[in-house]
């Protein structure tokens, strides 16, 4: 009864307020009516439509409207002065007639803009701001693939100053081409509708025009806090992925199963896409170093090399492990594994501001040398150096970012700063038809870490997955003899 009371107190309250606030019930519902702003779709994933993946002011999951402004800015004050950047989107290219292969933006557009749709034109300079010319819509390409931003998202979600259909390029860019002094773009996501243009061509011939790589690399080689927590966030997924194929693989041996597995994982927890194609290489294609055919079953005793990474909002992860998935590695594979694990920590050692990848992989190649002549894999002769590198051709490591081989205009023989991302990535890759003893032929090894350049030296964001013998074999036997306590912590580690 005394609940009944209440209702009835708290409905007469409410017609109350209604009554002395609101002179119609009209109104009186809407003031009390649940609201809402409508979400338009923008083409891509915004605070609105995707509240789980952003938060109020990003563009991008985790990076800020802010972030994208200052990048703009720092862009334009390394440019020469009265520059023009002219930055197309990625094509989009197709498998066939109307099916096209997943999209993947262009980093240099992305990094400006945060804009991740095809078929646009950014233009920055001083005089004009950022000011992109977007896609015209189409109706009937809407049907078949969905909404895609316009002139009013450019302005208003990627915070451009000026923004216009690209059809208007023809019209507006060559005046802004005919200011600039120096003309800038990038060569590799060039369009026809710009360069054909005469004031492009004019500029071209009259030596203005230049690659715009070498100044957005520069940027973007020293990675923002924001940056680093999305690239410790694609490195975790790919470690718990691997841990959990790791584990896989001793049920199923099979190089399509395992490149599907890792694939399944990181896309489970929050990946975008990989990094690239897996190499899962068993056996004798261990040592083909971009092995991708993964079509190949891994013999009992064979090793697994296992190069993955992952894409998490535009930042990659890049990492490697070699393991057998018996259970157990021959002598012939520990001695060489220990080699190769012996040169990754040493290298990792290194790490720090003010060296080089350059001096850094000199180093990991005098290791490596000294290693194999003692194994007797290498004579100590005049032709070493040719032998070695038949073993491995390979750099020690390379930058890694918005891209797998990123910012490739920086040189590695770069004094690292704190910010820097690089891999640290030695291995041996012996074919079988190489004059080597017999048990050491046809086997690939390589260990991979990611490694932070920080203030006090660095962090290794692969750490959490095991790359010592004894760690390996405790993860692929934890259900077969070892403790109780062992058992769970290696459990807890893959979950």
């Amino acid at each position: 009864m005394q609940g009944l009371r209440r209702k009835l107190v708290n409905k007469i309250s409410f017609y109350q307020v209604c009554f002395q606030v609101a002179p119609s019930l009209h109104e009186c519902i809407g003031r009390f009516a649940y609201s809402t702003k409508s979400i338009i779709d923008v083409g891509q994933p915004t605070a609105l439509s995707h509240p789980q993946l952003l938060e109020e002011g990003e563009i991008t999951p985790g990076i800020t409207s802010d972030e994208y402004i200052s990048r703009r800015k720092r862009l334009l004050e390394i440019l020469p002065e009265k520059s023009l950047t002219i930055i197309a989107s990625a094509p989009v290219k197709m498998m066939t007639d109307v099916v096209p292969y997943t999209f993947r933006q262009d980093a240099d557009y992305l990094y400006i803009t945060g804009c991740q749709q095809p078929g646009g034109v950014a233009v920055l300079s001083n005089e004009c701001g950022l000011c992109m010319f977007m896609p015209d819509p189409d109706p009937q390409e809407v049907i078949w693939q969905g909404q895609i931003a316009g002139v009013e998202v450019a302005l208003d979600t990627f915070k451009a100053e000026k923004a216009f259909p690209i059809h208007k390029m023809h019209e507006i860019l060559p005046e802004m081409i005919g200011k600039a002094s120096k003309l800038f773009h990038n060569v590799k996501t060039s369009l026809p509708a710009y360069t054909d243009l005469e004031a492009f061509r004019k500029a071209s011939y009259d030596g203005k025009v230049k690659d715009l790589s070498r100044y957005t690399h520069e940027l973007r080689w020293i990675k923002s806090p924001s940056e680093l927590k999305l690239m410790r966030q694609s490195a975790s997924i790919a470690c718990q992925a691997l841990l959990q194929t790791m584990l896989f693989s001793r049920s199923f041996p099979e190089e399509s199963k395992l490149s599907a597995k890792v694939e399944y994982e990181c896309k489970m927890r929050g990946a975008q896409r990989m990094a690239f194609n897996p190499v899962v290489g068993g056996g004798p294609n261990g040592s083909v170093i971009h092995y991708s055919r993964n079509d190949q079953k891994v013999k009992d005793g064979d090793l697994v090399l296992m190069d993955i990474g992952c894409e998490l909002h535009g930042y990659l992860s890049d990492l490697t492990r070699t393991w057998p998935p018996c259970g157990s590695y021959t002598s012939a594979q520990e001695e060489l594994y220990d080699l190769i694990l012996e040169t990754n920590k040493e290298c990792v050692k290194l790490c720090k501001p003010g060296v080089s990848i350059q001096e850094i992989h000199n180093y990991s190649v005098q290791m490596l040398r000294r290693g194999l002549i003692k194994l007797g894999i290498l004579k100590d002769n005049r032709s070493i150096s040719q032998s070695y590198h038949q073993l491995n051709p390979t750099a020690i490591g390379h930058y890694l970012g918005m891209d797998v081989h990123d910012c490739s205009m920086v040189r590695n023989d770069r004094p690292l700063q704190p910010g820097v991302v690089i891999t640290i990535e030695p291995g041996v890759y012996i074919p079988s038809s190489f004059d080597a003893p017999d048990r050491y032929q046809g086997i690939g090894i390589r260990i991979e870490d990611e490694v932070l350049i920080t203030e006090a030296g660095h962090e290794v964001l692969t750490g959490s997955i095991p790359k010592e013998v004894r760690h390996i074999n405790s993860l692929l036997n934890y259900d077969n003899g070892i403790t109780g306590m062992e058992s769970i912590k290696l459990k807890v580690a893959s979950s």
